[in-house]
């Protein structure tokens, strides 16, 4: 973005505006007075009262000028030390002594000339340290660039999402579809472009279960370096839990006792249970007291159930198959000690759960900004569940909460999410439209050390 009036029309260094000009010079203001066109006076052809007026006249124009410069010399200091800050050096104890003291000052870094070497005057974007996280997962490529806040927090400067369902077929074949691997190097390829143009500090670009399953998934991540210049990292699903649980600390209120947090994903599902019943830490994630992650999303269910006629039978059968799997998960009762405290409640991060908070608020258009933290209670929940499987497949595409891209998998999703609500049932569920990105971020720029350094990271 180009500065505006900095240096354009303003003065060299080292002299003010208010500097009369050279002896011999007409002034730039000669003709005027207080701004507005005057005839010049020559003594001719005036009364003496007129010519006494117009003496009186200049006189206090003088005296006003006086004041004027003694003020500016009070405002207008020479300070070596704010000149060293700004990048500028001190003008020379050489100056010509007919110069004011107030031309022998250090310009605001607004009104610096705007040659690039002597430019001083960033933007916020420019001067803190630039993030980025890109998450590909069995439906999404996802990447957002952020500079850090305030402490625990940071500002995104730009985002890419885009359905590309990487895990298309992964199910019943083992392996990733060509045509599934174009979408996504077609999308990286932007994501790449993307982080070329920023000074990125630190950056960690993951895959998800796709990846880690498929026969070829190395192979794909080969061509991805190749074609979009992006050298991407296979998480296990510990970690995969982890970051899911670090991009929501912020959701999670001071006085909450236990958590049940889970990321219903395209290839699997993670979750994490979260006990806050003792001193808590600043990370969310050093309280998970049991995970696991269940090799069973919103992609792979559809695929073996079918997602655009899907009967009530159907529904049911999905929930059962994710049932027997929560069943086999051995530390599922780690807290069972908090389940009937009004302080314990579950916690979604996935595209269901805010499919179901934009249904529930009946959006015109999603709005992430009142679905993300939105709390919904076990009653809304349930109606957002029946309604949905009470809809037909162009019914759902009609929605413009889910549309043609999630009508044949939001059901799989809400059948995940009532396995889980049946196994840890709870009178709130909060809604996160973050994830693994979040994480990624946070965790980035606490290891930087950003926020002990005001933002500006490590010297």
């Amino acid at each position: 973005m180009e500065d505006h009036d900095t240096g354009a029309g303003a003065p060299e260094v080292g002299v003010s505006r208010a500097s009369p000009p050279p002896s011999g010079q007409a002034s730039p203001s000669a003709g005027r007075q207080n701004g507005r066109p005057v005839q010049p006076w020559s003594g001719q052809g005036q009364s003496g009262d007129a010519s006494q007026y117009q003496n009186g006249q200049n006189q206090k124009a003088k005296t006003r000028k006086r004041r004027k410069r003694r003020r500016g010399r009070k405002v207008f200091v020479r300070d070596d030390a704010y000149l060293a800050a700004a990048g500028l050096s001190a003008a020379p104890d050489s100056a010509p002594a007919s110069r004011p003291p107030e031309a022998i000052v250090a310009p605001l870094p607004s009104a610096a000339p705007s040659r690039p070497e002597q430019d001083v005057r960033r933007s916020p974007a420019q001067e803190l340290p630039v993030f980025a996280a890109l998450d590909l997962g069995t439906n999404n490529c996802r990447l957002l660039v952020a500079v850090p806040t305030r402490h625990g927090q940071f500002r995104v400067i730009d985002a890419f999402s885009r359905i590309v369902r990487l895990g298309e077929g992964l199910t019943a074949n083992g392996r990733l579809g060509q045509p599934a691997m174009d979408r996504a190097v077609e999308a990286l390829k932007i994501c790449g472009d993307k982080l070329r143009s920023r000074n990125i500090r630190k950056a960690r670009l993951i895959a998800t279960e796709a990846c880690r399953t498929a026969a070829n998934g190395a192979e794909f991540l080969d061509r991805v370096e190749r074609e979009a210049g992006l050298k991407l990292e296979i998480i296990d699903r510990k970690t995969e839990a982890r970051l899911a649980v670090s991009g929501c600390g912020s959701l999670v209120d001071r006085d909450t006792q236990g958590v049940v947090l889970f990321d219903i994903g395209g290839g699997s599902s993670e979750i994490a249970l979260i006990d806050l019943t003792g001193h808590r830490s600043p990370r969310l994630a050093n309280h998970i007291v049991s995970w696991t992650s269940l090799p069973v999303g919103v992609v792979s269910l559809a695929e073996r159930f079918g997602g655009r006629a899907v009967t009530r039978e159907i529904f049911a059968a999905m929930v059962e198959d994710v049932a027997v799997r929560l069943h086999a998960f051995d530390g599922r009762d780690r807290l069972s000690h908090v389940l009937a405290s009004p302080k314990f409640h579950l916690l979604g991060t996935s595209g269901t759960v805010t499919t179901l908070a934009g249904v529930h608020l009946d959006l015109e258009r999603y709005d992430r900004r009142r679905v993300d933290g939105l709390w919904m209670d076990r009653d809304s929940v349930d109606r957002m569940v029946e309604k949905l499987v009470g809809w037909d497949f162009q019914q759902r595409v009609a929605n413009p909460c889910i549309g043609a891209d999630r009508a044949d998998l939001v059901l799989a999703g809400c059948a995940i999410l009532e396995a889980i609500r049946a196994v840890w049932p709870s009178e709130r569920l909060r809604v996160a439209d973050r994830g693994l990105r979040e994480g990624i971020l946070s965790e980035l720029m606490a290891d930087d050390g950003v926020w002990r350094n005001n933002g500006r990271g490590r010297a």
